[in-house]
């Protein structure tokens, strides 16, 4: 078995890293686990794979982090979005691949120490060992709450761990500090925006940090959750804050596309990249333009998702000088049917986009697209509806030949993992929520977003309250908040952990909340009856509602891990 999993590993490194070379290699069946770890290349290459754990767009067809989670307010699926699980699953891969990817963490760590190398080499490998325990601990405990801690590669044997007890999450977490700061301190420092380096750990770090200082902060007892932390959630904060400004005093600097960090066949040279996804055509590619530029019903931004764009003025909608008006317009265009040039009547959201947040127009069409009135991209590709009107645009690339935009598998965009714009957004909220913010921390990185997005910058006296406000918190907070949602707009499912860590996850309650699952307003274009509504505004709730309860903070943990070891117990609301 050890010799199977060694040769599976070296073939997809092989594979995937340097395709051109394969037939080069050596025999692959020489390798077994006690002749493999004899050279600092072949621990490369084993850690190479763990380079798919971050999922970007999608593995060769599979849906993504991008676009794809679409239980947000954000989005209003092309089939309804309920909960994650409504019942305890009997199996989930949620819970089965961390613990996968955990045990191959402690493989690598275990065995890098056994081997002759360098102290720096050990550290470094070391370091990626507990920089990816890390990441994929916090992945558990952010879906599962409490979870065995476990720090070795487990066998048959270890019935102490396998049928172990549920450790507190707070303690995990601390445990999950650790291993980030070991890794920033002694992982490699190099330019490669595709391998794990120093800059790498520290931004998983800051991502980390922000979720667990203001989980703790916001977290209620009455939820079945423990009570609030606040010596804790400052720790983590001012973690948040430290790893950030590690990064703010790299060499990265914002793109000056924001729509570039998501729709180019070539990041290495984009320098707003920390990391990202690098996809090949022919090699390894995935279904995302495909999805958004296709047949396929989009899942469209919701009425809820576009009015937190702000509008030129800096201000939101009930409180702008602007226009106000939400309608689309209708007019008769073009669009272009076996090479000629047809009219075409297009129901138009130019005039909306051209007083908002440059951000908006970079993420969804100019023109509505629904049930009877399809939307072509570019005027070419296939003809495009949306759940809600609003199609999708920010991951398309004109530039692309059709076959490579709409045809599943056969995209090859890279997709950003870690990069400079959510740094910014990190810092700025972790001042916001320590509650020492300077005018100078706003400059230095939310407002370089706004900046970007065409916007005024951000005081820390707002100057305005908006009435939108149901998180009951203080108007800056509020704002940064609100950066965060449109500059990261359907983004790695930001949404919804987000949501989670500030303890609002009642907000996707659509009986309390219907705007979440509505979508525009086409008030003129009077006689389509084919498209539900509610008033004038299109119907993307599929007569279905979801409604919160407490217990959607935390995943049932599957009835078999239940069976197999008893000493787990179930998640309140689950048993």
């Amino acid at each position: 078995m050890k010799k199977i999993q060694i040769i599976n590993i070296c073939l997809f490194v092989m594979l995937f890293t340097a395709c051109n070379d394969f037939l080069d290699k050596g025999p692959l069946d020489t390798f077994t686990n006690d002749n493999f770890w004899t050279s600092e290349n072949n621990v490369k290459g084993y850690a190479n794979t763990f380079y798919q754990d971050f999922t970007g767009y999608g593995n060769a067809g599979g849906a993504g982090l991008f676009y794809f989670k679409t239980l947000s307010d954000d989005q209003a699926g092309n089939s309804f979005a309920d909960w994650t699980y409504q019942n305890v699953p009997a199996s989930s891969s949620t819970w089965s691949d961390g613990w996968i990817e955990i045990r191959r963490a402690h493989i690598l760590m275990e065995n890098v120490e056994k081997m002759e190398m360098s102290n720096e080499a050990k550290n470094h490998w070391t370091g990626v060992g507990r920089l990816m325990r890390a990441w994929h601990y916090y992945q558990l405990v952010r879906s599962y709450g409490d979870v065995p801690w476990i720090d070795k590669s487990l066998d048959i044997k270890d019935d102490g761990y396998l049928y172990g007890t549920r450790e507190n999450r707070d303690l995990v977490m601390d445990n999950v500090l650790d291993d980030l700061n070991y890794a920033c301190e002694h992982m490699y420092d190099n330019a490669s925006k595709t391998t794990l380096n120093r800059d790498v750990a520290y931004a998983m770090k800051a991502e980390i940090c922000l979720f667990e200082g203001t989980f703790r902060k916001y977290r209620k007892a009455e939820d079945g959750q423990s009570a609030p932390d606040m010596t804790g959630a400052n720790k983590f904060l001012n973690e948040t804050k430290s790893a950030a400004v590690y990064l703010m005093n790299r060499k990265y600097v914002l793109n000056k596309s924001y729509q570039g960090n998501y729709n180019s066949i070539n990041l290495a040279n984009n320098p707003e990249m920390i990391f990202y996804k690098a996809y090949k055509q022919n090699v390894l590619q995935h279904s995302l333009i495909d999805y958004t530029c296709s047949s396929t019903q989009l899942s469209g931004m919701t009425k809820n998702a576009f009015e937190s764009y702000l509008f030129t003025d800096g201000k939101p909608m009930a409180l702008t000088t602007l226009s106000r008006d939400d309608a689309a317009r209708m007019y008769v265009g073009t669009k272009i049917i076996a090479g000629k040039e047809l009219p075409d009547t297009v129901l138009s959201i130019t005039h909306l986009l051209k007083v908002r947040d440059l951000r908006l127009s970079a993420t969804i069409d100019t023109a509505l697209c629904y049930v009877d009135r399809g939307f072509t991209r570019f005027g070419s590709g296939m003809s495009m509806t949306s759940s809600t009107g609003y199609g999708v645009s920010k991951y398309d690339n004109k530039s692309l030949e059709n076959m490579y935009r709409n045809q599943t598998g056969q995209n090859f965009t890279h997709a950003p993992i870690f990069w400079l714009s959510v740094v910014y957004l990190q810092y700025a909220e972790a001042c916001a929520e320590l509650g020492n913010v300077t005018q100078n921390d706003l400059d230095i990185s939310v407002n370089k977003l706004k900046a970007r997005a065409g916007l005024p910058p951000l005081t820390v006296e707002v100057g305005f309250s908006d009435p939108a406000n149901n998180m009951n918190v203080n108007d800056l907070t509020w704002e940064i908040r609100r950066e965060r949602r449109t500059e990261l707009m359907f983004d790695n499912w930001n949404r919804y952990w987000d949501l989670i860590r500030w303890h609002q996850l009642d907000k996707l309650d659509s009986s309390v909340y219907p705007e979440i699952l509505l979508g525009a307003n086409i008030v003129n274009d009077p006689y389509n009856k084919s498209v539900e509504k509610v008033g004038t505004y299109i119907d993307g709730r599929k007569n279905k509602s979801r409604l919160y309860n407490s217990k959607h903070y935390w995943y049932p943990i599957p009835s078999d891990q239940i069976s197999l070891n008893p000493q787990l117990e179930q998640n309140q609301g689950w048993k």
